[in-house]
């Protein structure tokens, strides 16, 4: 009889190769060396990008377009099963007014600090910017845009744009590329939900269905989160070859500026709501930070969704009925950096720069747009459209936002990172102050990964 074999013991992976959280930071450190290398390579022959630089610029968009793929679906299935699961949330338009008004506080905050920053610092005063930078905006924002926005042009808010372009040897080529309204989808979403219950028991197929069908999109959208990693290599990589920090050079006041406006916001007025109500700084920090992450590198609120709205539910404990609406609105009309900090700093540097002088009246205005013109942009490209709304509600030169142009880039990261985190305190601070909000998961022990344990999720 032979004698038995026993099997050699396996070696465990270590913590940093499965945990979730280590593998970002990783991400992390990894592009910015792949970015320092790309930036010192050559560009190549026909005067491209290096071929480094293409290559993390197509998986950073690669990412953000999965990401981005995935809102359409679970936007419209999350939000209609939140109306359907709202009959089993008591309040549920108290719940609404509460999210709308704490949008209102922090926004009205985020406004006054940026003010005072751009006061102190006096950005437009101390630039060498040459004027002839200055150009007109391509597209600018509009109360009637807003309004006429609301309005679903089709079943999604789908829209389509084709681009001609005439190649070197005098080709014409065309490429359409598709985009979507998030408020018009909203606006689709909600009154769906709202017609499934109306109509009652015949709808109870549609519901399920749809229920069903949001379980396996937030199934597919847990495999691209998974990803994030090598996305955020990606995204970080390019930003530091393409962007740097020469980008600054006559804008460095300015920009020194939007981020102490932005710190402010982010590491002294969050921190104060959270504790105003009771939680904990450290336990909101580590629950939200891979949506912030994610946001500072992908420069996107709408690409950042479907992660913020996970770390909403599963890190921060709020109900998944109410954070199946709070978060998408949030991500369309709740942006801190790029509709209260930014415009404030950025129109007090053209008043500076074109030698005009802001009266009180003018403070009030930026306040007044900056805490309920944000929806006005709302499906659009924020920051820029935010500012012309400001710029053209005081009068200012619209040429002014070309001034600002060159380093964009560099504080759109600084700016998506605080919307992203605003639109995930809110619900919490609504879900806390309605006594809503599942303590439990909210303190539960994050051991190195950004997420809470899969049993406590379960146990909900």
């Amino acid at each position: 009889m032979s004698a038995p074999t026993l099997d050699a013991p396996r070696r465990a992976l270590p913590t940093w190769a499965t945990s979730f959280g280590p593998q970002i930071v990783a991400g992390l450190i990894l592009g910015i060396v792949l970015g320092l290398v790309a930036r010192a390579m050559p560009d190549a022959a026909d005067g491209n990008p290096n071929w480094l630089v293409g290559t993390v610029t197509t998986i950073g968009s690669s990412y953000v377009g999965l990401l981005t793929v995935s809102v359409i679906p679970l936007i419209f299935t999350a939000v209609v099963s939140s109306i359907a699961n709202l009959r089993n949330v008591a309040n549920a338009a108290r719940l609404a007014v509460q999210t709308l008004l704490w949008f209102a506080i922090t926004a009205f905050v985020a406004v006054l600090i940026g003010i005072a920053v751009g006061l102190i610092t006096q950005p437009g005063a101390n630039t060498t910017v040459d004027a002839a930078t200055a150009t007109e905006p391509k597209s600018a924002g509009s109360w009637w845009a807003f309004l006429t926005g609301l309005v679903p042009q089709n079943f999604l808010g789908l829209g389509a744009r084709t681009t001609v372009t005439e190649s070197a040897s005098g080709a014409l080529s065309a490429t359409t590329s598709l985009s979507f309204n998030v408020l018009q989808l909203l606006v689709v979403a909600i009154a769906i939900g709202i017609a499934a219950l109306k109509v009652g028991e015949k709808a109870e197929p549609f519901l399920n269905f749809n229920a069903a069908l949001l379980a396996i999109v937030q199934k597919v959208l847990w495999w691209i989160i998974r990803l994030a990693p090598i996305g955020t290599a990606a995204l970080i990589a390019k930003a530091v070859a393409t962007y740097g920090w020469d980008a600054i050079g006559q804008l460095g006041m300015f920009t020194l500026a939007i981020y102490i406006g932005l710190a402010i916001v982010f590491f002294g007025v969050y921190p104060a709501i959270i504790r105003m109500h009771g939680l904990s700084v450290k336990n909101f920090f580590s629950g939200v930070w891979p949506a912030t992450q994610l946001g500072f590198v992908s420069r996107s609120s709408i690409g950042t969704l479907p992660l913020t709205e996970r770390v909403t539910e599963r890190n921060l404990g709020v109900p998944r009925e109410y954070a199946s609406f709070a978060v998408p609105l949030g991500a369309t009309t709740k942006m801190d950096g790029c509709a209260a900090v930014y415009p404030a700093i950025a129109a007090i540097f053209v008043a500076q720069f074109y030698g005009i002088d802001l009266g009180l009246t003018d403070y009030l205005l930026i306040i007044v747009v900056s805490v309920i013109g944000s929806a006005a942009t709302a499906g659009t490209t924020g920051a820029t459209v935010m500012l012309t709304l400001t710029l053209s509600t005081l009068g200012l030169p619209l040429a002014g936002v070309g001034l600002l142009l060159a380093v964009e880039p560099i504080i759109d990261m600084g700016r998506t990172a605080v919307n992203v985190t605003g639109q995930a305190l809110v619900p919490t601070i609504v879900a806390k102050r309605e006594k809503i909000l599942d303590e439990t998961l909210y303190n539960a022990p994050r051991q190195g990964d950004p997420f809470a344990d899969e049993d406590l999720v379960a146990a909900r």
